[in-house]
């Protein structure tokens, strides 16, 4: 079994990138590329990420701002916010961390995002020029798992994915990029969802089976035939008196039965996430390099 371990990998790409940092931006005497982090309210999971997020970017050698406002501001003030990063010629790319206080509209929050700024890759037209496979930024997440199949030479042509979960954010574009023409892709893919009946069903027929449900613990060995490749993309705290912190990280896999199945699959934590905050900064690379136009 193949323990596509993301800490190592990402690692790896962050000292890729910051070469190249120094090589093209810092020794040209360009400025590093900046990403920007606005944070709403006081949600310890948004915190973490974007605590990880600024002392990734220290590492690779991009500058970063953070701006924090707390729960009660309004959908109007956080949308100037917006603006103002759109119009800040030294930010190359922002994200505005979600979830948001249920008050303000997360859609058009993203919509207002400038697309060419916009690193998260959810704004309309990113998604649809990933649909017609023009180049955008791509979702973090969905990108660090096309990447992880791609760095660890897990085989998708011809393969049958399947794919757990329909979100925006993951499971619908990871279902579009694994399908589409591509050196890491061409597979056939199946997208689940809460409606599915018979779940099951589909992922014992998974070669490449991707995980997004939010639902702790939902994959059990008896769902997974052998030497599939599994991606857990879930992450819930579970208290945990012998932490520091007083809680542990799981996934929507039980990882300690689905391993003994697998040919490969991604821990919970050490997987999935840290990937994540990979591909903000390749994609943050991309925008100070213009190169989604």
């Amino acid at each position: 079994m193949i323990l596509l371990d993301g800490r190592t990998l990402s690692d790896q790409i962050k000292s890729e990138i910051a070469r190249e940092v120094k090589k093209d931006f810092l020794d040209e005497g360009k400025p590093a590329p900046h990403l920007a982090a606005v944070l709403v309210g006081e949600d310890p999971a948004s915190q973490t990420y974007v605590a990880n997020k600024e002392k990734s970017c220290k590492e690779v050698g991009f500058t970063s701002s953070v701006y924090k406002y707390p729960a009660g501001l309004t959908e109007k003030s956080l949308l100037e916010a917006v603006d103002f990063l759109n119009n800040d010629p030294d930010v190359d790319g922002f994200i505005v961390q979600l979830p948001l206080p249920k008050h303000i509209n997360e859609q058009k929050v993203i919509e207002r995002i400038n697309p060419f700024k916009d690193v998260d890759g959810f704004h309309p037209v990113n998604a649809g020029r990933m649909m017609l496979n023009l180049p955008a930024f791509l979702p973090a997440t969905p990108l660090g798992i096309m990447t992880l199949l791609e760095r660890y030479r897990i085989e998708t042509e011809g393969k049958h994915g399947v794919v757990l979960g329909r979100s925006n954010i993951v499971g619908t574009p990871i279902s579009l990029m694994l399908s589409r023409k591509a050196k890491t892709a061409n597979a056939t893919v199946t997208l689940c969802h809460s409606f599915t009946r018979n779940i099951k069903k589909y992922s014992l027929d998974a070669d490449i089976l991707i995980v997004a449900m939010g639902k702790l613990g939902f994959v059990t060995a008896d769902m997974v035939k052998q030497d599939a490749v599994v991606i857990d993309v879930g992450m819930h705290r579970v208290p945990a008196k012998d932490t520091k912190s007083g809680f542990r990280l799981k996934g929507d896999v039980l990882f300690e039965e689905v391993s003994k199945k697998c040919s490969a699959i991604t821990p919970v934590p050490g997987g999935v996430g840290l990937m994540t905050i990979v591909s903000l900064l390749l994609n943050t690379l991309k925008a100070s390099k213009k190169e989604i136009r």
